[in-house]
C-alpha cells in the first residue's frame, strides 16, 4: 500500500503543494485571541470547496455563547465573550467500509503576524524557499490542517476505498483556548479515534499539560511622589504577591514529577500600571499563565492554591488585609493523556515511520492544544502528530519543509487505511 501511495504522491505533488498555497494566502488570523472575532471564513471557504469536490458531506458549525458556557460549567473548558459574526467550523464527513472511524482536528486560525518589517516575505503571500514554505500559520498548524485533507484524497486518487468513515474537522477559535473544537464535541461529534494535526517535530505526542491564565488586580492609594509615606504603591504591592507566586511554583517544581512531562511553571506575563514616574500608582494589573501536570494535579487544586497563595500572602501585609486583591481566570484547559500503550499510537508510529522511512519517539508536548477536548470530552483515543516544528509556532518566518508536509499526507492516508482495517 505504501509504495503504491507514493507513487500517486509524487505524481500529485504539484496539485498538493498549491492547495496549501491557496490556504496560506488566506488571511485566517484570529483577533484579540477571538475576544474580538477572527477572519477563519477565508480559510474556511476554500476548505469548503475543497472537501465538497473530494465527496464530503460538509456542515458549517456555527458556535454559540450557550455552548461555551455549558462547557465550562460540565467540564471546566471554555472561554467566554468572544465574537463568532461570521466565525464557523466545517465539519466534513466521508463514508467508508465498515471499518473503525477516524477523525482529524485543525484549526484554520493562526495567530497575527505581529511587526512585518521583521519577516523576510509577507506572512499572507507565502513562498517557498529552501526547500520550505514560508507563511503565518504554516506551521500553526495550516499544513496539518491541508495534510489531513489531502490523505483522504491521496487514497480516492489512488482508488482506494476508505476502509472505515473519516471526519476532517476544522475549527476556529482555537488560539483563543478552543472553544472550536469544544462546540463540536458538546454538538455530539465522535469517531473511533482522533488526531490532532498540531506540529509535533517527528514525535507521536500522547500527553501536555494543563494550563490557566489568572488576572489579579491590586489597589492602592495615588499622590505625589515625594510624600511617597502617605500613598499605597500598587505596583509594589503587586510585586509582593507575585513573590507568593513565585515560591508556589518553586515548590510544585520540587514535589511534580512526570515521566514524560516538565515540572509545573508560572509565568508572569503582563504588569500593567501607573502613570508617570513622580506618581504613586493606585492600580496594577498583571496577568500569568500556569502549565501545571495532568494526573498529578487537578485542575480545581491548582485554582485553589493560587487563590489561597495570594490570600494567604495578602493577611500579612496591613493593606491588602481590609483591600484584597481580586483574582478571575480568563482562559483555562486541563491536561492530555493518552495510554502509551494504545493501538491507535501504535500505529500512528508505524504510519508516520513507513512514510519517512525514520523513526518517530512517542514523546509529551509542555504546550496545550485541542487534543485534550478531543480525549477528555470526546472520549475518544487521541494522539497529536504534524508537520513542523513547535519551536516555530508564533514566530517570524513560520516555516514548514516541503517534503516532511507531502509526507504526513502519505503518513496520513496510512493511518486511514492501517486503522481502518479492523472493525
Amino acid at each position: 500500500m505504501r509504495d503504491k501511495l507514493r507513487v500517486v504522491l509524487e505524481n500529485k505533488k504539484e496539485e498538493y503543494i498549491n492547495h496549501l498555497l491557496e490556504l496560506l494566502s488566506r488571511d485566517t488570523q484570529v483577533i484579540g485571541h477571538g475576544i474580538e472575532g477572527g477572519r477563519e471564513k477565508n480559510g474556511q471557504d476554500y476548505l469548503e470547496q475543497v472537501m465538497e469536490s473530494m465527496g464530503a458531506n460538509v456542515v458549517r458549525e456555527h458556535i454559540t455563547e450557550e455552548l461555551v458556557q455549558r462547557g465550562i460549567e460540565t467540564y471546566s473548558e471554555g472561554n467566554p465573550g468572544h465574537n463568532y459574526d461570521d466565525r464557523y467550523n466545517l465539519v466534513a464527513d466521508f463514508k467508508g467500509g465498515g471499518g473503525r472511524s477516524l477523525m482529524f482536528n485543525g484549526h484554520v486560525d493562526v495567530m497575527p503576524p505581529g511587526d512585518l518589517s521583521l519577516w523576510d516575505s509577507d506572512p499572507f503571500k507565502p513562498e517557498i524557499r529552501d526547500g520550505k514554505f514560508y507563511a503565518r500559520g504554516v506551521a500553526d498548524m495550516k499544513a496539518g490542517l491541508m495534510a489531513s485533507v489531502l490523505g483522504v484524497k491521496l487514497l480516492q486518487d489512488a482508488g482506494v476505498e476508505l476502509p472505515g468513515d473519516v471526519t476532517l474537522l476544522s475549527v476556529v477559535d482555537e488560539e483563543g483556548g478552543g472553544n472550536g473544537t469544544l462546540a463540536s464535541l458538546l454538538n455530539g461529534r465522535r469517531a473511533d479515534a482522533a488526531v490532532v494535526c498540531e506540529p509535533t517535530n517527528k514525535n507521536v505526542i500522547v500527553a501536555h499539560m494543563g494550563f490557566l491564565f489568572f488576572e489579579v488586580n491590586v489597589t492602592g492609594i495615588s499622590l505625589h511622589s515625594s510624600s511617597k509615606w502617605d500613598g499605597v504603591n500598587a505596583i509594589e504591592k503587586a510585586m509582593f504577591l507575585i513573590d507568593a507566586l513565585h515560591q508556589l511554583e518553586n515548590r510544585w517544581m520540587m514535589i511534580y514529577r512526570h515521566q514524560m512531562l516538565p515540572p509545573p511553571t508560572l509565568n508572569i506575563g503582563v504588569i500593567e500600571g501607573g502613570t508617570a514616574g513622580n506618581d504613586v500608582p493606585n492600580h496594577c494589573t498583571f496577568k500569568f499563565c500556569l502549565h501545571y501536570v495532568p494526573s498529578l494535579m487537578e485542575h480545581q487544586d491548582v485554582i485553589d492554591e493560587v487563590q489561597d497563595a495570594l490570600l494567604l500572602r495578602s493577611r500579612g501585609d496591613k493593606w491588602l488585609r481590609d483591600n484584597p486583591p481580586t483574582i478571575s481566570i480568563y482562559q483555562q484547559g486541563l491536561g492530555f493523556e493518552q495510554e502509551v500503550d494504545h493501538e491507535l499510537v501504535t500505529l500512528a508510529k508505524a504510519s508516520a515511520e513507513q512514510a519517512f522511512n525514520e523513526e518517530f519517539v512517542v514523546a509529551a508536548s509542555p504546550a496545550a492544544n485541542d487534543a485534550r477536548l478531543m480525549k477528555n470530552i470526546g472520549q475518544m483515543p487521541t494522539i497529536v502528530c504534524g508537520p513542523g516544528r513547535m519551536e516555530d509556532c508564533h514566530t517570524v518566518n513560520e516555516s514548514v519543509p516541503v517534503a516532511e508536509y507531502l509526507d504526513f499526507i502519505l503518513a496520513y492516508a496510512l493511518l486511514i487505511w492501517n486503522w481502518g482495517q479492523r472493525s
